[in-house]
């Protein structure tokens, strides 16, 4: 039997469990991810907030794999990747692929932290999304120092799998160009 205190006492019981819970805690899903980086849909969005475009040791920008897939091409933001705050709706990285006219298209976000900031004040790999970040050493092709990433496939679908490093969907087989006065593409070919 409910008595007059019981549905008050129950709804108090339930604000305060709500507000007990982490900030972000429900936040950090993929889909809110997702939700949280439509803007970046156009790259021009992506550099007008500090992102910027990464390439390897060797000057590649689109990042591939032979038999694996593509990652595709990284702008990376780098006040986020060296605060070593890990925050589903700020990735350090967002990930394009360049489609057959040259335009990017944004294909997943990817979180980094530098191992050896992170170890100093935890116990163990970073996880996001309930994936455990996966470990990439020093002489890596980026000529970074060791760092943990996890590539989330929001915005195209891996058979893979979401969290996988390589979609053999994507492909760096076209040229791209950013073009800053194309306010409707944001992208264009390069001319030759």
């Amino acid at each position: 039997m409910i008595t007059r205190y019981g549905i008050p006492a129950a709804a108090a019981v339930l604000a305060l469990l709500t507000t007990a819970l982490p900030v972000g805690a429900a936040a950090d899903t993929p889909a809110n991810a997702r939700h949280a980086t439509a803007i970046y849909n156009d790259p021009i969005a992506a550099l007008a907030s500090g992102y910027e475009l990464l390439t390897d040791a060797a000057g590649l920008a689109c990042i591939d794999q032979p038999g694996a897939g593509a990652m595709g091409i990284h702008y990376v933001k780098g006040p986020l990747v060296q605060s070593g705050v890990l925050d589903a709706a700020r990735p350090q990285a967002l990930v394009y692929e360049p489609d057959a006219n040259g335009r990017l298209r944004l294909v997943a976000l990817e979180y980094v932290v530098f191992q050896a900031a992170w170890d100093a004040s935890h116990s163990g790999p970073p996880t996001l999304f309930g994936q455990q970040f996966m470990l990439n050493p020093a002489g890596n092709r980026f000529g970074l120092p060791a760092f943990y990433a996890l590539h989330a496939w929001v915005w195209k679908r891996n058979p893979a799998g979401m969290f996988s490093m390589w979609n053999p969907r994507v492909h760096c087989n076209a040229p791209f160009s950013v073009d800053a006065n194309d306010q409707h593409a944001a992208m264009v070919m390069p001319e030759e």
